[in-house]
């Protein structure tokens, strides 16, 4: 008779010891004491890519650094200042 694998999941106090424990554990031994969640998935915002050399990359993270921003925000914001200035 094969013996049940199913492992008993412990008790987490926090979302790290959630995820630190799956680390070091595989989910599947766990899989059927996981509960059914149901969630709607509504994706309307797009990302795109675009390339930078070096050294403007560069330059314009160390401008973000400086104002406690993170780059893309920084990029977005000038990008926006100057396509609506040109549209004026």
């Amino acid at each position: 008779m094969e013996e049940n694998k199913a492992k008993t999941m412990p008790h987490f106090n926090s979302l790290n010891e959630l995820v630190g424990f799956f680390d070091a554990h595989d989910l599947g031994e766990y899989w059927d004491q996981m509960p059914e969640v149901h969630f709607d998935v509504d994706i309307k915002k797009r990302s795109h890519l675009f390339t930078l050399d070096d050294e403007l990359a560069n330059k314009l993270t160390e401008v973000a650094k400086l104002k406690h921003i993170p780059s893309e925000m920084l990029i977005n914001s000038w990008l926006r200042e100057k396509v609506l200035s040109q549209q004026a």
